[in-house]
């Protein structure tokens, strides 16, 4: 089982960066892929990005294409999401997951959340 971390959130200016980070402890990252979700107030959780284990296949959201950018340091059992030119409506809490699988299918476990406000 694996325990998932996150860090960086914040609140930042419309077209602003973050980093948010994912921190694992229990079982190490490389046994898993790694996604991004978020939710914003009176949503539903919807995905962002995602890595697989190796970290040569990611995916995101069309939403975040262009502007967001996951990866993954298995030696520091740490993911990354590097999120750019950011807008209000990136306004969310932020989760990491983590999926038991060789490349992303769905969550096995998740993070606790880190707040990410965009004001415009």
């Amino acid at each position: 089982q694996v325990q998932l971390v996150e860090s960086g959130g914040g609140l930042v200016q419309a077209g602003g960066s973050l980093r948010l980070s994912c921190l694992a402890s229990g079982r190490t990252l490389r046994f898993y892929a790694m996604g991004w979700f978020r939710q914003a107030p009176g949503k539903e959780r919807e995905f962002v990005a995602s890595i697989s284990r190796g970290g040569g296949d990611t995916s995101y959201a069309d939403s975040v294409k262009g502007r967001f950018t996951i990866s993954r340091d298995n030696a520091k059992n740490t993911v990354y999401l590097q999120m750019n030119s950011l807008k209000s409506e990136d306004t969310a809490v932020y989760y990491c997951a983590a999926d038991q699988g060789v490349i992303w299918s769905a969550p096995d476990y998740w993070g606790q959340g880190t707040q990410v406000t965009v004001a415009s």
